[in-house]
């Protein structure tokens, strides 16, 4: 029998790591009927072909797999316009376009101390701001990540082939110790750049958004990935009955051209912060309008006239120039010349009316969401489950090539 289309033979190595997309390829390709060629079936693939037994030659439908993206964000504090602007704003597009999973990273927030009675509430208020903002159930995986175990599970793993001095080179982590003090510093302040390399890694991620300050953990997750793959992966885990090659996908940062970081309402050169002390200092993504309008008219300024992007000497006319633009969706040029020769005062109740505008769909949806607990209970089991399918595969792997007995 000549076959019409050409195919790529697939071992059962690569059948097996690969089972979770042929299982989806399966569900979503428009299998036809051939009357008159023999008992195969073949389903066609972006950069090859499977080739199956079964009773029929089925019509041939091309599939592409979506490149993957994970993020999250921490349920501590007030989630902030620069959480929004810089990271979840921007996962409403990515989540059109790649195979999505954000979570609600409530290990991390341990790390140093908090309010355990009001962690399960932040965690509940968190997702249901990701999803008042517009992540959207039905295309991305939306979970909390303790209750996906394999994130401990791995992170436990990677400390195992990560050197100490790779952790002690963390810029945030002498930051905030030379703050609080070695007695008030736990071990997981220190080692929670593995436990974001779990993250990470556990689903084989090919992108991850970053902001600019969070560019060295995402080096770390790369050198510890090619590091793992190096000491267990290739011929040493094919000893091990595994599939061989690389156990960890090496993930490239994603940055946003604009928005990847927000600045403080008080000094422009400094991040805006859940942690920082003043309130005033950044706009909550819940603030009421009156609340709004009184933080920006106080936000520092500067004695230069006009506004402008871009200049050193003006950062915080640089950083609401960028907010600004951001939510109303103009670009750069545009808000330049439309702000050319504004005064402080004129420019500030743009502003305001701009954020209050964006935010109120916003909260209207966060309040419909938080009101009906068993659909938010219900998006974020789904998306557990989804998560852990991914994660599970990995984390067997890993303990696999690294010589643990199996069960």
């Amino acid at each position: 029998m000549r076959l019409k289309y050409p195919l790529l033979p697939l071992s059962c190595s690569v059948f097996a790591h690969n089972h979770h997309l042929i299982h989806t390829a399966f569900q979503l390709a428009d299998l036809k009927k051939s009357s008159s060629n023999g008992p195969f079936a073949i389903l066609s693939f972006q950069y090859g072909h499977l080739f199956c037994s079964s009773l029929r030659l089925f019509h041939v439908t091309r599939i592409k797999f979506r490149k993957r993206i994970v993020s999250g964000v921490q349920p501590t504090g007030l989630i902030h316009l620069g959480n929004y602007l810089g990271a979840i704003k921007n996962w409403i597009r990515l989540q059109d376009t790649y195979e999505t999973f954000f979570f609600i990273v409530d290990l991390h927030a341990i790390t140093l101390p908090y309010d355990a009675q009001q962690l399960p509430r932040s965690t509940r208020d968190t997702a249901a701001i990701y999803l008042a903002c517009g992540v959207d159930p039905s295309k991305a995986s939306v979970f909390v990540q303790s209750h996906v175990r394999a994130h401990v599970e791995l992170m436990w793993l990677l400390s195992s082939a990560t050197p100490i001095g790779w952790l002690n080179r963390m810029i945030q982590f002498k930051e905030k110790s030379r703050k609080a003090g070695d007695e008030n510093v736990g071990v997981a302040l220190l080692t929670y750049p593995v436990l974001m390399a779990a993250d990470i890694l556990l689903y084989q991620s090919d992108f991850v958004p970053v902001g600019e300050d969070q560019k060295q953990h995402l080096e770390l997750t790369r050198e510890l990935a090619e590091r793992v793959n190096y000491l267990y992966g290739g011929r040493k885990w094919k000893k091990l009955g595994g599939r061989g090659g690389s156990i960890f996908k090496v993930p490239e940062p994603l940055i946003p051209p604009a928005g990847a970081r927000i600045m403080s309402l008080t000094d422009g050169l400094s991040k805006m912060s859940k942690s920082a002390p003043s309130d005033q200092s950044r706009i909550n993504l819940l603030d009421s309008k009156d609340v709004i309008a009184n933080k920006i008219k106080r936000c520092k300024t500067d004695s230069f006239p006009g506004m402008e992007f871009d200049n050193p000497e003006r950062p915080e006319c640089n950083n609401l120039l960028s907010i600004y633009q951001l939510v109303t969706g103009k670009t750069k040029q545009e808000v330049a010349e439309e702000c050319r020769d504004m005064n402080w005062g004129t420019f500030k109740l743009v502003l305001t009316d701009a954020l209050v505008d964006h935010l109120h769909p916003i909260q209207v949806r966060y309040e419909e969401i938080v009101s009906d607990a068993s659909y938010l209970d219900g998006v974020l089991a789904e998306g557990a489950r989804k998560a852990a399918d991914v994660a599970d595969v990995t984390v067997n792997n890993v303990y696999q090539a690294m010589g643990f007995l199996r069960r």
